[in-house]
């Protein structure tokens, strides 16, 4: 196993430099970038025991505009997409007359109300928070999900300067390393005394304040191929997780495991070719960030030349004392003469007006670049609208978003799920699966604000069919053919994320109007039978002839009478 091991640290260390190299021009427009929006989401060297880490790094932020509009956006992605209030996904399987059955459908809720447990309880929608500003500032955003004994997932979120991605030939992100730094008691707790190098057992053993002393750590996250650094795990598990010492022998790890399922996911904002790492809005609103801070440095200027402007003085008064203040008195030698005292060197009339016009200007580009109206409009006024209102109104700005939403969804919601029922299952957490489902995969469908504002237009369009058959009824009662209402529930209940506890199964729904036909049956057979009674009554009691009845007239009983002709 030695040999194995010093065979993969070398392909780990090897690893690392190259992707240290690609990722350099990154890593420079991300500090540009973090100087002007995020500064503490950034990281330019992974040093330990740094002792400047909290001193102040915000010096180019002026007016925090820009940093703003990226709070906005990031809360604006998260309770549209991910919103912890409301329920943002649900489960179903690929054949939807199985998905239709009731113990199938009730079987789905239920997994995915324990899977919203599980994020309400851990620090899921915490770190996502932390994941969508990444992602609105950086353009990349990874999240680490592990399993936790507390709270069943935990999630971290690399800084951007701290970690390196790769992407797979499907140009998906595969691969993830990390340089990070850890203290010694951090490292003993988390990997054992018997992992760690010789030089941190000691100082573990030592304590005091030699526990709080910090050691590099690497990590790496990529594909388990034996043929990239040796066959040092089983072949069955399709992902390896390295962790190592910085600096310590080549024979040994920190940790090396095992994953069924990969333990990351990784959004990107906007792509361009084979670019593992993304651009974002924080990027493309860059130029306007900074030239708000150099208007806001020269609106600054020109109010402090008009209430302390730079002034001259005749020569008589130099080495003489000059009082400034309010209420101060200067003695000068011969008032007369010209240019005697103190005056401004020139007078100073800024055109204050027309700079803040233009300062606004800045200001509305930087929010629309950071999608701030739309954000602003879902938040206030959707309280009385509906979805597919929202999408008449702002759809063009949906559209615009399309793309972010289902990459974020392919890259980051997916593998979420995914990493989160995996661990679910295998502690015992998801119910037995009814026996219908058997043989089928589970899909998640995303029921988020956003996503249903994109449906609306289906919905919408089935309301309009639906209302356009409605007003045909009066010229033509048989148009109701064309519309299959059973279906259109079902469809309509499935696009808007309508809990199946509400709508009846196909197979339920069916019995119910089996039965109603036969109650309906038998109610007429029972009329039927009450008319014949009542009308058997009737001629009963209806005189004919001598004495007789028209009920025995029906039946060939003659008068009836003893004294009778027929005697």
């Amino acid at each position: 196993m030695g040999a194995a091991v010093q065979k993969l640290r070398q392909h780990l260390d090897s690893r690392i430099i190259g992707l240290r190299q690609n990722r350099y021009s990154w890593w420079v427009a991300w500090r540009d970038v973090a100087d002007y929006l995020l500064p503490r989401r950034y990281l330019w060297l992974s040093t330990p025991n740094e002792l400047s880490r909290g001193a102040p790094i915000n010096q180019h932020i002026i007016d925090p505009t820009g940093t703003k509009a990226s709070q906005v956006c990031a809360a604006g992605m998260m309770s549209g997409i991910t919103s912890p209030g409301r329920p943002w996904f649900k489960l179903t399987i690929p054949d939807m007359d199985i998905a239709d059955t009731s113990p199938v459908k009730l079987w789905l809720d239920e997994v995915c109300k324990r899977m919203q447990r599980v994020l309400a309880g851990s620090n899921y929608y915490s770190a996502k928070a932390t994941q969508y500003h990444d992602l609105v500032v950086f353009g990349t955003a990874p999240m680490l999900i592990n399993e936790d004994a507390e709270d069943v997932i935990r999630c971290v979120n690399p800084c951007a300067g701290e970690y390196y991605i790769a992407n797979s030939p499907r140009l998906t992100i595969d691969t993830l390393y990390r340089e990070f730094t850890q203290s010694v008691a951090q490292l003993v707790a988390e990997f054992g005394e018997d992992n760690v190098s010789d030089d941190v057992a000691r100082m573990f053993n030592q304590g005091g304040a030699g526990l709080g002393r910090e050691i590099k750590v690497f990590h790496a996250i990529e594909p388990n191929d034996s043929r990239v650094g040796g066959k040092v795990l089983p072949s069955r598990f399709p992902w390896r997780e390295v962790y190592w010492q910085g600096g310590s022998r080549q024979d040994k790890v920190l940790r090396l495991r095992p994953y069924h399922e990969q333990p990351f996911s990784c959004p990107r904002w906007d792509l361009s070719g084979n670019d593992a790492y993304g651009r974002s809005p924080g990027m493309d609103a860059l130029g306007c960030v900074k030239q708000l801070q150099l208007e806001q440095r020269r609106k600054a200027q020109a109010i402090d030349k008009v209430v302390n402007p730079p002034l001259k003085a005749h020569v008589s008064m130099k080495n003489q004392p000059a009082i400034m203040m309010p209420g101060g008195v200067t003695y000068v030698t011969d008032m007369s003469a010209a240019n005697s005292g103190i005056a401004p060197v020139y007078e100073v009339k800024p055109q204050l007006q027309e700079m803040l016009e233009d300062i606004q200007d800045v200001r509305e580009l930087i929010g629309k670049m950071f999608f701030t109206d739309l954000w602003q409009m879902l938040a206030n006024e959707t309280k009385d609208m509906t979805a597919f209102e929202v999408a008449q109104r702002k759809e063009e700005k949906l559209i615009v978003l399309g793309p972010v939403i289902e990459r974020n969804e392919n890259e980051g919601l997916d593998p979420d799920l995914d990493r989160i029922f995996a661990i679910m299952n295998r502690r015992g957490m998801i119910p037995p699966a009814p026996p219908e489902i058997h043989g089928f995969p589970l899909q998640v469908q995303y029921v988020s604000m956003l996503a249903q504002a994109q449906r609306a237009a289906s919905t919408g369009a089935m309301e309009q069919v639906v209302a356009f058959v409605g007003r045909l009824l009066a010229a033509d009662p048989s148009a109701i053919d064309n519309i299959d209402i059973d279906e259109s529930i079902d469809e309509y209940a499935d696009m808007m994320g309508v809990s199946p506890k509400i709508i009846r199964a196909t197979k339920a729904v069916m019995q119910i109007r089996a039965a109603r036909q036969q109650a309906q049956q038998q109610q007429q057979a029972m009329q039927q039978t009450m008319a014949g009674v009542q009308g058997a009554q009737t001629l009963s009691q209806t005189p004919v002839g001598q004495g007789g009845t028209a009920l025995d007239a029906m039946l060939g009983l003659g008068g009836g009478g003893q004294g009778g002709p027929g005697q």
